[in-house]
């Protein structure tokens, strides 16, 4: 556990409750408790409604919470938010920091202006993320050309021109392609190995939090249910994983240990494997043995399904 001295993020039974005129009040976030240290990578996870993404806000001095403290690099966030600005970077998946008929690289100048790089600095910082992020080719083009995935790798570029310590990110994959998912998550873990920055990261995708994090944090109604590594996470709720297959020979038999029938028909089938009984490795050998296969895919569970264990859990005495 990262002690309060230690954490570059900290939270003490942060709650905020949102108000109208004719109501008493919702309480988005209810004595929200946890610490980051320096250079972790942290998955922070809960359904639509947890409190994520208000939580990530008063942690960035966007809103300021109805009681409790908060301390990120050892600011009060919502009263130190300039001197936190300049230290943090953030990126949230459903909202542009580039301008649409720019260049990112016009983008990048009015970027660098608002924090009081000189050109020298920004040229430096542009030439070493260009080649971080394999995008200095897209600096230069109108973002209205980029793919998704290209303007997503200038935005996390745009987060980190001014070589933040911590990186927040709010569903950064989201509407992205497998490959530009799959190369976008290499990129955050090599900032973070190679620059020791601090990834705090939500998503709704388990491939981000197996890919990415270290550490899963988990939110209910605004508190943490589940705090562990994901390693814990893999070996106890990550353990089933799905394969769905079509065929057009059906497989003779497939009673195997730890595997399960979901749905059937005349041409697929959706196995539930329980990797911890069987590998998977040794299911798909039986079906390509067994049936003519036309197609074969390994997917995890659904992260509401993880959560939902999650939570189960939490419930019992």
């Amino acid at each position: 556990m990262v002690t309060h001295a230690e954490a570059v993020i900290w939270a003490d039974g942060l709650t905020k409750t949102f108000r109208g005129r004719r109501s008493t009040g919702v309480e988005a976030v209810s004595g929200l408790s946890l610490s980051v240290g320096a250079g972790e990578r942290v998955a922070y996870i809960g359904p639509n409604g947890a409190g994520k993404s208000t939580s990530i806000k008063m942690l960035t001095g966007i809103l300021h919470p109805t009681t409790g403290r908060a301390e990120v690099l050892g600011h009060v966030p919502w009263t130190q938010r300039r001197a936190l600005t300049r230290r943090i970077g953030t990126l949230f998946g459903q909202r542009s920091q580039l301008w649409f008929e720019l260049t990112p690289r016009q983008s990048y100048r009015m970027l660098a202006a608002i924090y009081r790089l000189d050109e020298g600095a920004e040229e430096r910082r542009l030439a070493e993320l260009g080649g971080l992020l394999d995008a200095s080719d897209l600096f230069d083009m109108p973002v209205r050309s980029l793919s998704l995935g290209q303007r997503m790798r200038c935005e996390l570029a745009a987060c980190l021109l001014h070589d933040p310590q911590i990186v927040f990110l709010d569903e950064p994959t989201i509407g992205l392609d497998l490959l530009a998912k799959q190369r976008f998550r290499q990129l955050l873990v090599r900032l973070n190995e190679e620059k020791g920055t601090t990834v705090f990261l939500t998503s709704h995708d388990v491939a981000d939090i197996e890919h990415v994090a270290q550490r899963v944090i988990v939110i209910n109604h605004g508190q943490v249910i589940y705090d562990n590594t994901v390693a814990s996470m893999r070996r106890s709720l990550l353990a089933t994983k799905l394969v769905e297959v079509t065929f057009d020979r059906p497989p003779d038999n497939l009673e195997m240990a730890g595997v399960t029938v979901v749905t059937a028909d005349a041409t697929s089938l959706r196995l539930a494997v329980d990797t911890t009984i069987t590998p998977v490795r040794k299911v798909v050998d039986v079906l390509l043995e067994r049936a003519d296969i036309g197609d074969l895919s390994i997917v995890d569970p659904p992260l509401e399904q993880v959560i939902a264990n999650i939570y189960e859990q939490a419930a019992r005495p």
